[in-house]
C-alpha cells in the first residue's frame, strides 16, 4: 500500500520525537466486545491483545502508571451521543454487560486506573489528562483498539495535551487491516512516535539511562 511518503518528507512531516521519562501506559478498549469478531472485533485485534500482555507485564515491573479504558453507556441509554447515532449497537456496552468488560488476559490490578468513556478519545470528557499530569507523565505508550478509531482519537488528544504519544504498533489493532496501516502511517507523520513493542521497551530503557534513542 502506497502512502505518498515523498510529499510528506518534502513538506517536513514525520520528524522523530524521542521518548522521554516518566512513562505511562494507556490500554484503550481491549474489552470483550472488541475482541469478538462477531461483535465489534476482527482483523488483527486478537494478536494485538496477546502482544499487549507482555507490554503490560513490563509496565507493571517498571511501576509505570497504567490506565485501561472501557466504553460504558448508562443502562437506559440516556447518555447516548453522536458516536452512538453513528454506531447504534455501541449502546449495548453497559456497565454490567459482558461485552464491556476488559478481556481476561489484561485484567487490571490494584492501583491501575479503569476509565469509562462514551466517546472515541480516552481524554474527551474524562479526567485522564489531569491524572497523567499529576504523575508527571511525559511519554504515553499507547496500546488498544481500534487503530483508526479510539486509538487515533486518543493519540491526537494526547499530543494536544502536551504528552508524547508512543504508539506500540504490534499492540494496536483494527477490524480493517487497511484502516490500521493507513492510520499508523498518518499518526507517524503528524502526531506520534511508532515502535513495535520490544523496540519501544528498549528505547524507553535507553532514554531512562540517558542514552540516545
Amino acid at each position: 500500500m502506497s502512502f505518498d511518503q515523498d510529499i510528506y518528507q518534502k513538506q517536513g512531516f514525520g520528524n522523530a520525537v524521542a521518548p522521554m521519562a516518566p512513562y505511562g501506559l494507556l490500554i484503550i478498549d481491549f474489552i470483550n466486545g472488541f475482541a469478538d469478531p462477531l461483535t465489534f472485533g476482527g482483523g488483527n485485534i486478537g494478536p494485538a491483545i496477546e502482544c499487549t500482555r507482555g507490554l503490560l507485564s513490563q509496565a507493571r515491573q517498571r511501576q509505570w502508571p497504567i490506565v485501561h479504558t472501557r466504553v460504558v453507556y448508562q443502562d437506559d441509554g440516556a447518555d447516548a451521543n453522536i458516536f452512538a447515532l453513528k454506531v447504534p449497537p455501541i449502546l449495548a456496552l453497559r456497565e454490567d454487560a459482558s461485552e464491556s468488560q476488559i478481556v481476561p488476559q489484561l485484567q487490571p490490578v490494584a492501583g491501575e486506573l479503569v476509565l469509562r468513556k462514551t466517546s472515541p478519545s480516552a481524554f474527551f470528557g474524562t479526567s485522564l489528562a489531569a491524572w497523567l499530569s499529576l504523575r508527571g507523565i511525559r511519554t504515553l505508550l499507547i496500546a488498544g483498539c481500534t487503530t483508526s478509531g479510539c486509538v487515533r482519537a486518543s493519540v491526537v488528544d494526547a499530543m494536544c495535551h502536551g504528552f508524547r504519544p508512543l504508539v506500540v504498533t504490534d499492540c494496536v489493532g483494527d477490524r480493517s487491516l487497511q484502516a490500521h496501516e493507513a492510520n499508523l502511517f498518518d499518526m507517524n507523520q503528524k502526531y506520534a512516535t511508532l515502535m513495535a513493542r520490544d523496540a519501544a521497551l528498549e528505547a524507553t530503557i535507553r532514554a531512562e539511562n540517558g542514552a540516545s534513542v
